[in-house]
């Protein structure tokens, strides 16, 4: 028998981005960036991005994500969740550039808010979300009409998760819907059930499945889920009829990870412990938590709690590493906080956003070059905007 030859064989690109040896320029936008970017070595980072910022004076706005890493933290003029951030873009007028260290639907919704004047610059386009990319705005069309066939279109108001794209909110704006926050979905849902009989709530299955069962009292038989990778969102249009919150299949890739076995397995690691998480988790593991809340609730619950108190937290990591650490250096009886899971689980496109990214931004905005530049269309920010306007003027 002869020896074995070795075999002529190329790698495909896709082998060799799957084996993490190549990008795809389709899907890593922004990754390359004019000029390159600094090294992540460079010990003069800290510096140059201070430098920039101080050239820039009041020319530039920079808005931090709360789940942003340290390092960019450090050089956020406010911090804080997507809307509030993008609010405080929209009272500061005199800012010419807001650089938003979140991810992509965020810096579209500081654009949709801002004057017209102003410009919205993310440091890395790869910086999206996989939750508002679990529903497109050809997707949503389609689920729309299979709502139509079933004859419960014109009673079904829908209800739009702030984490979504510009189109999926013009969508709302188009249908009589509103946008919601997790902070304020429960009363999202009561006006939308004031105005029609369902709600299509888009696109975290998890918020608005515990929004009504929760929060409204609603049962679980009340929501169904649309798939929109299946004939029909996988629903028979009796299914439809019966159901009350028709709920799309996204989901949060970093809050999707709690477990209930999670909060089993802290409780008993730490006797006493307070399990407090973020609605977009699953149900059984809000069904299981001692206090669910908003981001912002969150950082007030532990605020407001005594000495001492033992705390698990279901959120991103940046978030529940820097609350520990600061918790723990309060003078009179720290409070011990520890991330819910075992599992190390950052977002990983919000920090895509990181000190290279920040200081290009920076520096190319000082030398007079706009980079990465987010613009929502006028007709998408026409009715983006008039379903925000709606939540703005809920009771």
């Amino acid at each position: 028998m002869s020896a074995a030859q070795p075999l002529d064989v190329q790698p495909t690109p896709l082998a060799l981005l799957l084996l993490g040896r190549e990008a795809d320029p389709t899907s890593e936008r922004g990754v390359e960036c004019p000029g390159g970017l600094p090294a992540p070595s460079d010990p003069d980072l800290v510096a140059r991005a201070r430098a920039a910022k101080e050239k820039l004076g009041d020319r530039v706005f920079v808005l931090g994500h709360h789940y942003q890493r340290d390092e960019v933290i450090a050089f956020a003029d406010v911090t804080g969740d997507s809307f509030k951030l993008a609010r405080d873009a929209a009272a500061r007028p005199e800012a010419e550039y807001i650089v938003f260290c979140g991810v992509h639907f965020m810096a579209e919704s500081a654009d949709i808010l801002t004057h017209a004047t102003q410009q919205v610059v993310l440091p890395d386009l790869a910086a999206g979300c996989s939750m508002a990319d679990m529903a497109s705005a050809e997707q949503v069309a389609e689920c729309w009409d299979v709502l139509t066939d079933a004859g419960v279109a014109e009673t079904t108001v829908p209800v739009s998760y702030m984490n979504s794209s510009a189109d999926i909110k013009a969508f709302t704006g188009r249908h009589g819907g509103t946008i919601c926050t997790s902070s304020n979905a429960k009363r999202a849902l009561e006006w939308a059930l004031q105005k029609g009989e369902k709600v299509l709530f888009l696109p975290d299955q998890h918020l608005g499945r515990n929004t009504a069962v929760r929060d409204l009292g609603m049962s679980l038989d009340d929501c169904v889920v649309y798939n929109p990778h299946k004939p029909n969102g996988g629903l028979s249009a009796e299914q439809i009829r019966d159901a009350t919150m028709i709920l799309w299949r996204g989901h949060c890739s970093v809050h999707g990870r709690f477990s209930l076995d999670s909060v089993d397995e802290v409780r008993a690691r730490i006797p006493g412990v307070n399990v407090l998480v973020h609605p977009e988790c699953k149900h059984e593991v809000v069904a299981a938590a001692d206090q669910v809340g908003s981001t912002e609730h969150i950082i007030r619950a532990l605020e407001d709690a005594p000495p001492g108190s033992k705390w698990a937290i279901g959120t991103e990591l940046n978030l529940v590493r820097r609350l520990a650490n600061r918790f723990a250096a309060e003078s009179e009886g720290g409070k011990e906080i520890v991330f819910l899971d075992r599992t190390v689980c950052f977002c990983s496109t919000m920090n895509r956003i990181d000190l290279p990214h920040l200081v290009w931004a920076l520096e190319s905005l000082a030398d007079g070059t706009v980079v990465n530049r987010i613009e929502v269309d006028a007709e998408t920010q026409k009715y983006a905007q008039l379903a925000l306007e709606r939540m703005l003027a809920l009771p």
